[in-house]
């Protein structure tokens, strides 16, 4: 009997675990046994593993998170890991390994196909939508609806208080949760990655706002934003695994900023990880499952090294590299659009 194994790696979001129960059914259904690698690439790494059968699949469906645990674990990162994810490979007898993560778990599973593991499919995850390849990854729709309902809720108490109010979304290098969600809770500003904020241009469009009447603006501000001629707004300098920092505190300066230019008191609200936790949405329940069930095809079929995805209403397949080689970032007619309702 074949085995398969499947892990989770990078952040969390919510469509996880659909996925894993899809994969498990499927795989199953075509008669392959299937294992759970712990804790992401870690798992491979360190050999660790927990039993996946149709028990610890039932009821997973609307939980947020992974049952399997993830890390940002890179084995190429630490001499020997490498050699440490074969020998996993070998010893729990696995005829095909499920990859489900974000640019840098799939980014690993890329090379690994090249460097000799070559039995391995992807599927992609994040809450930021910025995978190549794919037209949605299943965490964004999800992470999208709790931003948006949370600007929403931002509007009233602003419009009460007659204040600013500065939004921080994710999105390290794309800018998809703050300009669909910018659009969506009909903020005034939205500000993403893929655009130098100029804070003179912010601060007209608000005192104009003012000046026919409005007394409260909202600004959303995605957390890998920079200022003209700055550095991007970080935690701490400390590298990831992956070479990340962490961010966060672009929306703290961008409401000092704005109350000093303006005179208009500002507040400021960091969304951070509120948006990749909880129940997934019907939609991304329903994309996790339909990728989960299209990755065993592909290993019945033994097409390996390649990635699942959303092309328009169809799940396809991908070369694995195809998916990382870019970053996917927002397209500009959709800024344009958003630009309409600036102010």
């Amino acid at each position: 009997m074949a085995r398969i194994g499947i892990l989770t790696g990078g952040g969390d979001c919510p469509g996880l675990n659909p996925v894993i129960r899809a994969v498990v059914r499927k795989a199953l259904l075509e008669g392959y046994e299937i294992v759970g690698v712990k804790n992401g690439w870690k798992g491979l790494v360190e050999n660790d593993t927990m039993p996946l059968n149709l028990n610890t699949v039932s009821g997973i469906l609307p939980k947020g998170g992974t049952i399997l645990g993830t890390s940002r674990t890179n084995p190429y990162k630490t001499q020997g890991d490498v050699e440490r994810v074969k020998d996993s490979f070998k010893k729990m007898g696995l005829d095909a390994l499920v990859a489900v993560g974000g640019e840098d778990t799939l980014g690993v599973a890329s090379k690994l196909v090249k460097d000799g593991l070559p039995n391995i499919v992807g599927v992609p995850k994040t809450i930021d939508n910025d995978l190549s390849a794919t037209d949605y990854t299943f965490g964004f729709d999800t992470a999208l609806n709790v931003a948006t309902e949370c600007i929403d809720r931002l509007h009233t108490t602003a419009e009460s208080h007659h204040r600013i109010i500065v939004a921080e979304v994710m999105g390290r290098h794309a800018g998809w949760i703050a300009i669909e969600a910018g659009i969506a809770g009909g903020a005034d500003v939205i500000l993403i990655p893929e655009i130098p904020i100029d804070i003179d241009e912010v601060c007209e469009i608000i005192k104009k706002r003012h000046a026919r009447g409005k007394t409260f603006s909202i600004v959303v501000v995605a957390e890998g934003a920079q200022f003209k001629d700055g550095d991007m707004v970080t935690q701490e300098q400390k590298l990831d695994a992956f070479g990340h920092v962490r961010l966060g505190g672009i929306g703290e300066n961008l409401a000092s900023l704005i109350e000093k230019r303006t005179g208009f008191e500002t507040r400021v609200s960091v969304l951070g990880h509120i948006q990749r936790g909880g129940s997934p949405t019907a939609f991304d329940r329903v994309l996790g499952t339909r990728l989960g069930v299209k990755a065993v095809e592909l290993i019945k079929n033994k097409k390996f090294g390649r990635m699942v995805a959303l092309a328009g209403i169809k799940i396809i397949d991908v070369p694995l590299e195809d998916a990382v080689k870019a970053l996917k970032t927002v397209d500009m007619e959709l800024y344009d659009i958003a630009k309409v309702f600036f102010g």
